[in-house]
């Protein structure tokens, strides 16, 4: 069932209850006021015909012996008659004494229940048939200075009150009908409306899909309602899905490059072997120390994927208090080793505890100050330095070196971008070093933004073209 189906059904149902509710409230109130009006003016006839047997009481000296002698002279009932309204007198036994004219020959018949109520001094109201037709009757009793000498019956025909109800019935069920079958159809010319951008954003959809376009984008709505909103985020998500494939196509042909190189290395220099290398041994050790250079470069481009691939899959880290001036000394002492002519100096020394995986800090600082010195001429100098204040530790590897160009600054942190890229346009005077080209996976700051991320903490670059580049690390400290 379509939405737009359900939505007309559950409008449909909601305006029936809304009908059906409100046409039975009206029928049920319209059917008591007529009846009550019915019920109060057959009990104001028979005061009437109360007060009438009152005045008629006031000339007749000798009560007593009237009612010894069951002669009581009374006003006739029909003075109290109208075309709608029937009037009995009768005695406490149910006779007859008087009618009006209207009733003609017929009798209005008490049931005996309500004639005894009445003997005994009690009003009632009830239903009577007569001839087919339903009455509604007033009983009361016909009091003579205190004494019960006869029953006053007040009738009317509710025909008039039932017609009325029946044809009240029939507008509201006919008005109901029409007005479902109306809201029916104006529900769903809405329905249809509302939803048409929908459609048009899935037909797109399925275009962009079919295609397999990803530059495409569905038509916007220039409303900002639920259906505008929803386009907006749609044509993010898809240029989202954009960025994400153009991202993996990049990587795979950059995957491919990066190991095209070491294998055409390791190929040729086993092809030399072959055609007779292997038998000098100073050719023999350069080509076997050639296989081994560029093995162990696909190992570590391999166990760095590997690493990745688990931060994409959410490895956590476990942490712990790390004394983090400790293990940057130790990166210092590392950081020597691979200078070159390259000078490594420390900055403040500050002391500091950050919760963390130590193994993963010192990954991380590594690679900084392995990159750093990479990009850094020989003869300059890279500076690692640790402050701390009241908020977190701030850890800065400030480098001398070629720098790195604006436009490429938001890009370093992509896997397999190769800075050096970039900086291959500084000019050579600056004396880049022979091994800081090429050298490197290009994923060494793709891991170090995974490491500062899964510590909560953040990297900030600044650089300058010719001058030099400073990464700053910001850890949050160790509670205590």
């Amino acid at each position: 069932m379509s939405i737009r189906l359900r939505l007309t059904l559950w409008y449909v149902l909601l305006l029936a209850v809304i009908l059906v509710t409100f046409s039975g409230a009206l029928y049920t109130i319209l059917a008591f006021s007529l009846r009550d009006e019915v019920d109060r003016t057959l009990q104001t006839r028979a005061a009437e015909v109360q007060n009438g047997a009152d005045a008629a009481l006031q000339v007749q000296s000798d009560i007593r012996g009237f009612l010894e002698r069951g002669r009581l002279f009374l006003p006739a009932a029909d003075v109290f008659a109208t075309p709608g309204i029937y009037v009995q007198i009768t005695g406490t036994d149910g006779t007859a004494l008087s009618r009006s004219v209207n009733l003609s020959d017929q009798v209005l018949v008490i049931p005996s229940a309500v004639l005894d109520r009445a003997n005994q001094g009690d009003s009632t109201l009830t239903n009577l048939t007569t001839a087919q037709v339903t009455l509604r009757a007033f009983v009361a009793p016909l009091n003579a200075r205190g004494h019960i000498v006869g029953v006053i019956v007040v009738a009317q025909s509710l025909q008039s009150v039932n017609d009325t109800l029946q044809r009240l019935a029939t507008l509201l069920g006919f008005g109901i009908v029409g007005g479902l079958a109306f809201a029916a159809v104006v529900g769903a010319l809405l329905a249809r409306g509302a939803l048409a951008p929908i459609d048009h954003m899935t037909q797109s959809a399925r275009g962009i899909a079919s295609a397999g376009d990803l530059t495409r984008r569905v038509e916007q709505p220039k409303t900002q309602d639920e259906v505008g909103r929803l386009a907006a985020t749609f044509n993010e998500m898809l240029a989202r899905i954009e960025e994400l494939f153009r991202a993996q196509q990049r990587f795979v042909a950059d995957m491919s490059h990066e190991l095209r190189s070491p294998l055409t290395a390791i190929r040729g220099n086993l092809d030399l072997l072959r055609r007779g290398a292997f038998e000098n041994v100073d050719e023999r050790n350069v080509s076997l120390a050639a296989i081994d250079s560029e093995s162990a470069r696909m190992q570590r481009m391999v166990q760095d994927l590997l690493l990745l691939a688990q931060a994409d899959a959410g490895i956590t880290i476990e942490k712990r208090v790390v004394e983090l001036d400790t293990l940057l000394l130790d990166v210092y002492r590392q950081a020597r080793l691979i200078a070159g002519g390259v000078k490594v100096t420390l900055g403040a020394e500050d002391q500091a505890q950050v919760l963390g995986d130590p193994d993963r800090l010192k990954q991380l600082f590594l690679n900084l100050m392995d990159n750093a010195i990479k990009y850094t001429p020989s003869g300059g100098e890279v500076t690692l330095s640790l402050e701390r204040d009241t908020e977190g530790v701030r850890v800065a590897v400030t480098d001398t070196g070629v720098g790195i160009p604006p436009q490429d600054l938001a890009k370093i942190f992509d896997r397999f971008y190769r800075v050096d890229k970039a900086r291959a346009r500084v000019p050579a005077s600056l004396g880049l070093r022979a091994d800081g080209t090429g050298g490197g996976t290009g994923l060494g700051l793709a891991i170090v933004k995974w490491i500062v991320d899964a510590h909560d903490g953040k990297i900030d670059v600044k650089s300058e073209v010719g001058k030099g580049s400073t990464f700053t690390v910001s850890l949050p400290l160790a509670k205590k």
